[in-house]
């Protein structure tokens, strides 16, 4: 049986047709517009740390600020990536925020990240804070952008003790250590600077080769030392405070671009009340592991005296001038003139 249809009917078939499709695109913006924007913000360390509980209040802050708009998923302890892989995954955009520590930019080309790894740099939070809440920091978040990654900010982890199973009171202490550092330049100069013998290991290889003695001490912010229980391995802690170790706060820059400008606005507010709270919450739990690692009773925590700490940073600073083509001397000028530091004065 074959059916035909009349010219009309076509017309008015077509018609009907039109008008559906008319009704359905109507529709769209408004089901859209009820679909939130998801961020996916990525790290690799716990909730109850630092990064973690600011990670945790910048998702519900964005929320609420963009009334919705905005749905921010986190990810915490490399549940979507881990260390090695988390900057890949953000340049392809399969994830659009993470809070690397700052060593992981200089990888990337981007080597004036590696200032903040220089010894005593900063010899307080305010010094730290005029460079990373000041022109100086938001001119280093710039250079991300040609590796197509937008800085929003800087997050505080804290600044680092020395420990070992002997004392460290003078320069001469450190002499022949296997200090364990992160992968570093710098970190590696700083170490050859006062004679000890810098080994670069995973942070999570670190309790067992302290413990076993493949290596003899290490560098760390206390809560870092005492979550990772490195105190029940290491007899003593000296308060050096020679150096800091932080996060940069950073999104897929395409996909920070293409948000309505009012959405940007609103995670903007977000994040600077979020880093607030991470910048808060390190100082508040490195001042209370600290403590924890004293009351505990085995290891003995030691602060050095104004000419002690004097003589350690003398021995240390050095390693400015040597890496100081590395990382680019302009932007140690920038640092020394907005913390009134002069390493020509040692």
């Amino acid at each position: 049986m074959s059916y035909s249809l009349s010219p009309r009917s076509v017309r008015r078939s077509l018609l009907t047709l039109t008008a559906a499709a008319a009704a359905t695109l109507a529709l769209l913006p408004a089901a859209f517009a009820q679909s939130p924007i998801v961020i996916k913000f990525s790290h690799v360390v716990a909730i109850d740390t630092p990064k973690g509980k600011a990670a945790e209040f910048f998702a519900k802050r964005a929320g609420e600020l963009t009334k919705g708009k905005v749905k921010v998923e986190v990810y915490p302890n490399s549940q979507l990536y881990k260390d090695k892989e988390e900057m890949e995954a953000l340049q392809l955009g399969s994830v659009q925020m993470l809070a690397p520590s700052l060593s992981k930019f200089a990888p990337l080309g981007v080597k004036e990240f590696e200032a903040f790894d220089l010894p005593f740099i900063f010899d307080d939070y305010s010094d730290l804070h005029a460079v990373t809440q000041g022109p100086v920091g938001a001119k280093m978040l710039k250079k991300l952008e040609s590796r197509g990654i937008t800085g929003l900010a800087f997050w505080d982890n804290g600044f680092k003790v020395m420990s070992a199973n002997k004392p460290l009171r003078a320069v001469e202490d450190y002499k022949g250590l296997k200090m364990r550092i992160q992968s570093s330049k710098v970190l590696d100069a700083q170490m050859r600077s006062v004679g000890a013998l810098p080994q670069v290991l995973a942070f999570s290889e670190t309790y067992q080769a302290l413990q076993t003695g493949v290596v003899d001490g290490t560098e760390n912010p206390p809560s870092n030392l005492y979550t990772q229980k490195m105190h029940e391995v290491q007899k003593n802690v000296t308060m050096t405070n020679h150096g800091y170790l932080g996060y940069a706060v950073v999104v897929n820059k395409k996909f920070w671009d293409g948000l309505p400008a009012d959405v940007r606005t609103a995670l903007g507010k977000a994040m600077a009340e979020a880093t607030v709270v991470a910048n808060d919450v390190a100082k508040k739990d490195n001042e209370e592991a600290l403590e924890k690692v004293r009351t505990w009773g085995k290891t003995a925590v030691y602060k050095p005296s104004l000419a002690e700490r004097f003589l350690l940073k003398k021995a240390m600073v050095p390693v400015h001038k040597q890496m100081a083509s590395r990382i680019g001397q302009e932007t140690l000028d920038e640092i020394y003139k907005v913390t009134n530091f002069d390493p020509a004065k040692l």
